[in-house]
């Protein structure tokens, strides 16, 4: 569709009249090609300042910590496990997206690692194409397919409000998360698929012998097969990609063959006699043939790599769906597709966890949101009225038409098949936001159409003004996406009493400012008591900070309400507080019980070896260690305390090697550098030491004790202008350091500089008066100084 023409079919007065349809509108009418380097540049702009963000929320699962990324693991396997590279077993979500992991395996690839940013661009460029591709699929839901006779191109019909239409698309900020949050990269390709899928059985319902798409007596069955090939592509980027044959079919009777939606409730057989019309009503029940097939196929291999079973989910992911009773449901669900429309009307008002607690369940027919559920439907009846009045016309089929990819995409998520494990997910309203899009646009037309030019003016302004609006707040919207901190702030004004966030918060903030952390995880608990990992996180601030007492009864509630991988995390963190508190013994014997229960956890056998170094048992200590790397070869901490122990046993060759194992899994491993660097620098391998201490200064670029420590190595080996460089550089982070100005004034002393060795250890004098070593560093400086005189 990229080289799609703006001609005019000349065959007829009617197919005229329907490219210009939407001549009322106040939009320009531009040609394909500037059409869709508008929509692009839109599209690229809302979302451009999300490209330097970092892994997020769901990322952290499905990108970070997904093994089907990594180029060691057998292509084979991402057609086995979940989108979150687990198998699909009970404990599965069940997402099977394997096209969607290929992607961001070819991230990895090409980035040579977990780099975000060749991630973000990737989604970036997404919706810029999704949004052009649009661009074409609203010219085709608004006038049919349409081809020029002369050319034997497609036609660009309906240009202005096909334009509207795909810039309100691409500009609108319900898309933030789809795009800027790397998982959405579901839903961009997922989207993609859909509507290359949906033009290409658009262009079957057109053969070669017929320039008309009005009730075509036959198609192109080629056409149609490679459409639901893409069809079958989209639902294994996104589960959500199979209902691109709905939109088929309402397409297909509504648009091609011109069938009112009340004949479909009184249609006979028997009526059926003008020749032609049994043509093409056959040509319209094979197509159906096809989609029918399609979807059975689809579905039951769906189902069949689900194992015939749904994912089990909790009520926290979705409380709405495990109220008691018919009527409860009706009122939760319908409440909730009131909140998606909403959003989609007042983008103003987004989050990224709209579970556990965010919105409440009605439990009462006298809750006034009641009154949402009343608006939703009468809006929605007084369109479906519309839609079935009186004889059908262009404008009932272009709403037709926008209800239906308004409504359709979401029928994954409306619960209405199976329980879905969120509450509101603003990425499952990428695909439906184009039919929202359309209903605009369209209301926008009725107004003009009746309207003074005064009208029309204020109009057109109102639009340029949305439009502006809908920009500024996906720019405002993509720089939350860019840290975990900012994301989940934000989340927290918009829903307060959502426990998650608050537990987020405290997990990320806990480390810069253990006070709030822990302010936020009692927060946690006081919205969600047994939430386990705000009990297990703050028990081990507590255990910090020296409160043993209370960190071990939150442990304990923990083991209580556990359950699973829970119950597993509260008895090992249990242990690990026991083990600090120097009762290893008993550490261990917890550690045994969880590996008595679950024998793969690689994280308590690795904590079993660290109670086991405590206990002198170094040889079952090495076996430990070795044997959770062998559940996890990744497992960076492992490998780091791995090396402790070889260091610890004087076996120096194989401790650098397992911290160098650990810093290639995680470059930022502090630990892994700092201990590789000073093992060389203490055996004397100077060389090697100051090679492992530039490449951790690189990946540390903030540890100013390292640059001091790595420059203290170009010290000895007499590399005097180097280790004054990094010394500098150091002080330029931390001027109040003492120890970093005693050094720097020892190294102007073996260099000969003594004045500038003079001021250094004075200011070291300054800030440490008492230091011997500072007094014993002036007193040799001023024995050379003397004999140099």
């Amino acid at each position: 569709m990229i080289g799609i023409s703006r001609l005019t079919p000349r065959s007829s007065k009617t197919n005229y009249q329907e490219t210009d349809w939407d001549d009322v509108l106040p939009v320009p009418k531009l040609s394909f090609s500037v059409a869709s380097v508008l929509v692009f540049c839109l599209a690229v702009l809302c979302f451009a300042n999300s490209h330097d963000g970092e892994f997020l929320f769901d990322d952290l699962s499905a990108v970070t910590r997904n093994k089907d990324l990594l180029p060691e693991t057998p292509l084979s396997h991402l057609f086995a496990h979940d989108f979150w590279g687990n198998k699909l077993d009970n404990t599965s979500h069940k997402s099977y997206r394997p096209v969607t992991v290929m992607t961001f395996r070819w991230n990895y690839a090409w980035a040579g690692g977990l780099h975000p940013r060749g991630f973000h661009v990737v989604n970036i460029v997404l919706h810029g194409l999704v949004s052009v591709i649009f661009l074409a699929v609203f010219s085709v839901l608004m006038s049919g397919y349409q081809v020029d006779q002369e050319s034997a191109r497609p036609v660009f019909a309906s240009p202005r409000a096909a334009l509207l239409c795909a810039v309100l698309f691409a500009v609108h900020p319900i898309h933030t998360e789809s795009v800027a949050g790397v998982v959405g990269r579901a839903d961009l390709l997922c989207a993609l698929t859909f509507l290359l899928s949906f033009l290409l059985y658009a262009r079957s319902c057109l053969p070669h012998s017929c320039l008309v798409s009005f009730r075509p007596e036959s198609f192109s069955l080629v056409s149609i097969l490679a459409s639901m090939c893409l069809c079958v592509v989209s639902t294994f980027c996104k589960e959500q990609g199979i209902t691109v044959i709905g939109i088929c079919s309402v397409y297909d009777i509504i648009v091609v063959c011109r069938v009112h939606p009340m004949q479909l409730l009184t249609y006979r057989k028997d009526r059926v006699t003008d020749k032609k019309m049994v043509l093409w009503v056959k040509g319209l029940l094979k197509r159906h043939l096809i989609l029918f097939l399609t979807g059975v196929l689809l579905l039951a291999t769906r189902l069949g790599i689900m194992g015939f079973a749904t994912p089990t989910f909790v009520s926290e992911d979705n409380p709405h769906s495990f109220v008691n009773g018919t009527i409860s449901k009706i009122l939760n669900y319908n409440y909730l597709y009131a909140i998606n429309t909403w959003l989609l009307l007042n983008p103003w008002w987004l989050c990224c966890d709209w579970s556990m607690g965010c919105i409440p369940v009605i439990t009462s027919l006298a809750d006034p949101r009641i009154l949402a559920v009343i608006a939703l439907w009468t809006g929605f009846g007084v369109l479906f009225y519309h839609c079935c009045h009186g004889e059908m016309n262009k404008d009932q089929r272009i709403l037709i038409m926008s209800l239906g990819v308004l409504g359709v995409p979401f029928l994954p998520a409306s619960n209405l098949f199976f329980r879905v494990g969120f509450v509101i997910a603003e990425r499952i309203l990428y695909l439906s936001c184009a039919g929202f899009c359309m209903l605009v646009v369209l209301g926008a037309r009725q107004i003009c159409l009746h309207a003074h030019s005064t009208t029309k003016k204020g109009l057109s302004a109102g639009f340029i003004v949305l439009i502006l609006l809908f920009v500024l707040r996906s720019i405002e919207r993509s720089q939350d996406f860019k840290t975990k901190m900012s994301i989940y702030t934000s989340g927290a004004k918009v829903c307060p009493l959502n426990a998650r966030i608050h537990f987020n918060i405290g997990n990320v903030i806990k480390y810069e400012n253990t006070d709030i952390g822990i302010d936020e995880f009692r927060l946690t608990l006081k919205l969600h008591p047994h939430y386990n990992a705000a009990l297990i996180n703050l028990a081990i601030i507590l255990t910090d900070k020296g409160n043993a007492v209370e960190a071990k009864e939150l442990l304990d509630r923990a083991i209580g309400h556990g359950s699973n991988k829970r119950y597993m995390a509260a008895l090992i963190n249990l242990a690990v507080l026991l083990r600090k508190k120097g009762s290893a013994l008993e550490a261990k014997g917890l550690l045994d019980k969880a590996i008595g229960y679950s024998p793969e956890s690689a994280e308590a056998w690795m904590n079993l070896g660290i109670v086991q170094v405590q206990l002198n048992n170094t040889g079952s200590s090495e076996a430990s260690f070795l044997r959770a790397l062998q559940l996890d070869s990744r497992y960076t901490d492992c490998h780091y305390n791995l090396g402790n122990l070889y260091k610890l046993l004087g076996r120096h060759e194989e401790a650098i090697a397992a911290w160098q194992n650990a810093t290639q899994i995680s470059p930022s491993h502090a630990g892994a550098w700092k201990n590789s660097f000073l093992i060389l620098d203490h055996l004397g391998n100077y060389d090697q030491a100051i090679e492992a201490g530039r490449k951790a200064i690189y990946q540390l670029p903030k540890e100013t004790d390292l640059l001091a420590r790595v420059a203290g190595v170009y010290v000895k080996v007499k590399r005097y202008q180097e280790g004054e460089q990094l010394f500098l550089k150091a002080l330029q982070r931390d001027n109040s350091k003492y120890y970093i100005h005693h050094n720097l004034g020892v190294l102007y002393t073996e260099w000969g500089q003594h004045d500038k060795a003079e001021a250094a250890l004075l200011t070291a004098q300054k800030l440490n008066p008492n230091d011997p070593l500072i007094l014993k560093s002036l007193q040799t400086l001023h024995r050379k100084m003397g004999m140099n005189t």
